[in-house]
């Protein structure tokens, strides 16, 4: 396609990525190479104000520099602001592991939202074409995957925007000529070290030359394929609608519960043999099973229900209370002051307890759920106890635990509420002045 045709089909096939421009900014992922430089340089021409960030990891010695170099001149001319990272990408594989391609990918992209948040971007334009889709359909097919994988790169990721996807790497380097732009390339291009390069060099050109248009079927398999997995997510969606919790016996009941859930919590990180676990540990009643997904998200496996939650999401939430009224909100505590002489009858210990009215004087009384290594004392026994532990003596499942809330004064826990009483606070047959707290 000519420069006009181009240009048209990065407006035309982006609407909806441009629409949630808005005036701000993009933050463009710039190497030096073709397609992003291309990129850069039609974003600018169709008016989109861009800031560009360049990666130096330092893997080609004076070739590494002289990337930085060019960037840097380009966006000097082009009167783009930019930010250029040095990586110790040998430091990152010692501590996290994994290949230099692997490592190379997570610190760019971590950095890239960290910029995109500080510059006020809407979006971080990437230049992946239909090239890199067909390769990365190779690459995951090699793999092992499912729709997902063979669906290819959307355009629209999280704030990952693919402009390019639809444009071959042929009409980037017509665009990059009618403009003339020049670019760097990378003479690990040409090395067959790493599996992308071994399939962009040697399989791809042999099947070009057997099956001609192979690729453009490729694409349209992909596309077929991408269908699917959106389908797939919106069946998943409707059989189990609720956004965090599935029950089990709906799963159980369907003929492919793996399936069926991997659809309704990929997007979360899981995977499928993870949901392939869960599943089984359902089936065979094995609650207390979880799974860990992306951005601290878990999978438990309870009695009734396959729970999604956020590690620690609520566990940090401290919810001040007065104790001279009755308690509202999280949970409903009718509060009652006595000056009646106090019978142990009037309490079960574990729905209605008492305390003396020296808990008043406490500073800070709040409700919160719990903590791994909270302690307490209970009522009727000799030192402290772990409330894991009584979670364990009551089999409770982790989503009971998790929804259990503990009465917290001045950083002692006086009751589990539901299940336990502290013996702080203790309420005596001869005392007159006492609170009855009933759940």
């Amino acid at each position: 396609m000519d420069k006009t045709e181009f240009l048209t089909y990065l407006t035309d096939h982006n609407t909806e990525e441009l629409s949630l421009i808005q005036g701000a900014p993009v933050l463009v992922a710039l190497s030096g190479g073709a397609d992003s430089v291309a990129l850069l340089r039609a974003l600018l021409e169709r008016g989109i104000a861009c800031r560009a960030a360049h990666c130096n990891f330092h893997l080609r010695g004076e070739e590494s520099m002289r990337d930085e170099r060019f960037v840097r001149d380009l966006c000097q001319r082009l009167d783009v602001p930019l930010v250029v990272k040095d990586f110790d990408v040998a430091a990152y594989q010692q501590t996290y592991g994994g290949s230099i391609e692997m490592a190379c990918r997570e610190l760019r992209y971590s950095w890239f939202e960290q910029e995109r948040v500080e510059q006020k971007c809407a979006l971080i334009a990437v230049a992946h074409h239909d090239d890199d889709q067909v390769e990365t359909f190779f690459l995951n097919l090699l793999r092992g995957t499912g729709t997902r994988g063979l669906a290819g790169m959307e355009r629209l990721s999280g704030h990952i925007w693919r402009p390019f996807l639809g444009i071959s790497r042929n009409d980037i380097l017509d665009y990059l000529k009618s403009v003339g732009q020049d670019y760097v390339t990378d003479s690990t291009n040409d090395e067959n070290d790493f599996r992308r390069n071994r399939l962009r060099n040697i399989v791809l050109p042999v099947i070009e030359q057997q099956f001609p248009n192979g690729r453009e079927r490729i694409l349209v398999t992909m596309k077929n394929l991408a269908s699917d997995r959106d389908l797939l997510a919106n069946l998943a969606a409707q059989v189990l609608p609720d956004e965090r919790h599935y029950s089990i016996k709906t799963l159980l009941s369907m003929s492919d519960p793996t399936t069926l859930l991997y659809h309704r919590i990929r997007h979360l990180g899981f995977n499928r043999d993870q949901c392939f676990q869960a599943v089984s540990a359902a089936q065979h009643e094995h609650s207390g099973r979880w799974f860990l997904g992306k951005d601290n998200y878990v999978m438990h496996v309870n009695r009734h229900t396959i729970d999604i939650e956020i590690e620690g999401g609520d566990n940090d939430v401290e919810i001040p209370i007065d104790l001279t009224h009755d308690v509202i909100t999280p949970v409903n505590i009718t509060v009652s002051s006595n000056n009646a002489p106090f019978s142990p009858l009037m309490c079960d210990g574990k729905r209605k307890v008492a305390f003396n009215n020296n808990v008043l004087r406490c500073e800070r009384i709040v409700l919160r759920h719990w903590r791994q290594g909270d302690r307490f004392k209970p009522f009727g026994l000799k030192g402290s106890k772990l409330v894991s532990d009584l979670f364990a003596d009551l089999k409770l499942d982790h989503a009971d635990k998790r929804n259990t809330w503990l009465l917290e004064a001045d950083g002692e826990i006086l009751w589990v509420l539901g299940h336990r009483a502290s013996a702080l606070y203790p309420v005596t047959p001869e005392s007159q002045d006492y609170l009855l707290l009933q759940l």
